[in-house]
């Protein structure tokens, strides 16, 4: 069949979006009706279900222990820790419901969602050593507040970091090792205050560098060493130069991030962040086929609209409207933390290990054919957490779709969630100051105006010694600032080893501040630079930034 493109009006910021004839057989593809949300307006309502780094303290609500939580105190979920979640102490079938036809069906799936116990964080506990102070990871030990990472040792406040050690303060890192403030570098060793590295070691406030070594403040070198401000230098004079800027103290880290960045507007780059790719857009896109704006994705074909997609062994495939996670998945749509041998998830969030054909799940571990159900693990033909045969399953799941068709969810603004849609941006547990405001900033007046959720933060007491340290914004940012921080054994002895100064901002603005060298996930329509090309291109780069940006080709001729 043939499809033609067609013109919507989003029903969330109300300005129009297309959509086109492939995203047409995608949806014909796994039977769903096309969405009325377009697709930044759908990332973000995703990401407010999203908590990667807002951790409290809670009492776990089987054995009575303190753990730690994605929920707050204040937060009506009930929540067990990941030793008891895990278990068979417990059996979220017991909370089984019938499907009542007088109510909308997310009414229903969200009360579910009220009265079945969560997990506490997120990720493979069983998996973690001397790492509890972490989310949404795997495979870790002796890290302390990472998220959203896997296979990483010795390592500290980092978010989406790979099989890396001995790593502090980090932003989408894969296999780096003796690294500090560094953002999207990879396969690296004892390189600092840089960003968009590979393949290099000793180096300082350095960018868009590949195989060098012992340089400082470079730009968009290759095969370098021995370099300042890209400028060459014997290895002696380097080593004596170095003594004198080597970032030793605060004053001589801002001077050098100054001049640093200074020629950055003044080499060309590229227009996307990405190797090993062919037919994509996006950015920060990595050995990936026939992919279409996405960001943070890596080994993924035939696919649109994902963003922080982990690599697995193979490609994952036919994924539209999916974000985090990813690994060994196929025929996902609408969904948030699905991965690890999945197959045909709709509108679902966390399923995994071995999951298929799930809609409107929420925290599914094993499980086939289900619909609106919570917390169950290796299930098959269950609605709201209840056992029904094949042949009851089947018809009762069209009579729901019918349903939500007739009587669909309708939110505060006036917003229609019938069958098709991801859950509401109200009925998240999460504020969006929590979620979707590293990616998107709003203003809390700008969240609650458009029926987002927000989260006053929690009212902290600190004595301020020597142990706990201001933190320098004092919480006037916009950053969800801790306000105050503690440094760690491991953490102190790391600067003293490297010989650097201790930090003056929290965690949460560090991290803040690294996601804000990187580009963010929208994009726009420009041409190359070069005036002697005519390519154009889709670019995170937006046309008011300063930055010189040639196409793919010009900036090979250009750096290589």
């Amino acid at each position: 069949m043939k499809y033609e493109s067609e013109k919507k009006i989003c029903q969330n910021c109300k300005q129009d979006f297309t959509i086109e004839p492939d995203d047409f057989s995608f949806y014909e593809k796994i039977k769903v009706p096309s969405p009325t949300f377009c697709s930044e307006c759908r990332l973000v309502r995703r990401l407010i279900w999203r908590n990667e780094r807002s951790l409290h303290k809670r009492i776990c609500a089987l054995c009575g222990k303190s753990t730690i939580a994605v929920y707050s105190d204040k937060s009506s979920i009930i929540v067990y820790c990941n030793e008891c979640w895990w278990s068979d102490k417990w059996n979220a079938m017991n909370y089984g419901v019938d499907f009542d036809s007088s109510k909308p069906f997310l009414a229903q799936l969200f009360d579910l969602m009220n009265r079945v116990p969560a997990v506490s964080r997120f990720g493979l506990y069983t998996s973690l050593v001397n790492s509890e102070y972490t989310n949404m990871v795997g495979y870790l030990k002796n890290c302390y507040l990472v998220t959203h990472s896997d296979f990483d040792e010795d390592c500290a406040y980092g978010s989406n970091l790979t099989n890396s050690k001995n790593c502090i303060d980090t932003y989408f890192v894969h296999k780096c090792e003796s690294c500090y403030e560094i953002t999207n570098c990879h396969k690296s060793y004892n390189i600092m205050f840089c960003v968009d590295c590979i393949n290099c070691y000793n180096l300082l406030f350095c960018k868009n560098c590949t195989g060098c070594n012992d340089c400082f403040g470079c730009v968009n070198l290759v095969n370098k060493r021995y370099y300042i401000f890209n400028q060459s230098y014997t290895q002696d004079k380097y080593e004596e130069k170095l003594k004198e800027i080597y970032p030793s103290t605060h004053e001589k880290i801002d001077r050098a991030w100054i001049e640093s960045k200074k020629p950055w507007i003044q080499y060309p780059q590229k227009y996307m962040h990405g190797i090993k790719n062919l037919n994509v857009s996006g950015d920060y896109v990595y050995n990936c086929k026939n992919v279409k704006n996405s960001y943070i994705a890596a080994k993924l074909e035939d696919s649109r609209y994902c963003m922080l997609i982990t690599p697995g062994q193979t490609r994952s495939s036919n994924l539209y409207d999916f974000t985090h996670f990813g690994i060994s998945s196929e025929l996902v749509y609408e969904s948030l933390q699905v991965g690890n041998q999945v197959s045909n998830i709709k509108f679902s969030w966390f399923a995994v290990t071995g999951t298929r054909n799930l809609e409107y799940c929420i925290s599914a571990i094993g499980c086939n054919d289900c619909f609106g159900c919570v917390g169950l693990k290796k299930r098959e033909y269950c609605i709201f957490n209840k056992q029904y045969s094949k042949e009851e399953y089947e018809i009762l799941r069209e009579k729901i779709i019918k349903h939500m068709q007739d009587m669909p969810y309708v939110d505060k603004k006036g917003r229609v969630y019938k069958y098709g849609e991801f859950f509401p941006m109200e009925a998240s547990p999460f504020g969006y100051n929590e979620t979707a405001h590293i990616y998107f900033p709003l203003t809390k007046e700008q969240v609650l105006e458009r029926g987002y959720v927000w989260r006053e933060p929690d009212k902290r007491k600190y004595v301020i010694n020597e142990e706990t340290k201001a933190c320098e914004h004092e919480g006037k940012c916009m950053h969800n600032c801790s306000l105050a921080f503690r440094f760690i054994p491991y953490e102190l002895q790391f600067y003293k080893k490297y010989n650097l100064p201790f930090p003056k901002l929290c965690f949460n603005c560090r991290h803040a501040n690294r996601v804000a060298q990187t580009n963010s996930p929208k994009l726009w329509h420009r041409k190359c630079m070069n005036k002697e090309c005519e390519n154009e291109f889709e670019t995170s780069y937006a046309p008011s930034r300063p930055e010189i940006i040639y196409c793919e080709k010009c900036y090979q001729q250009e750096v290589y």
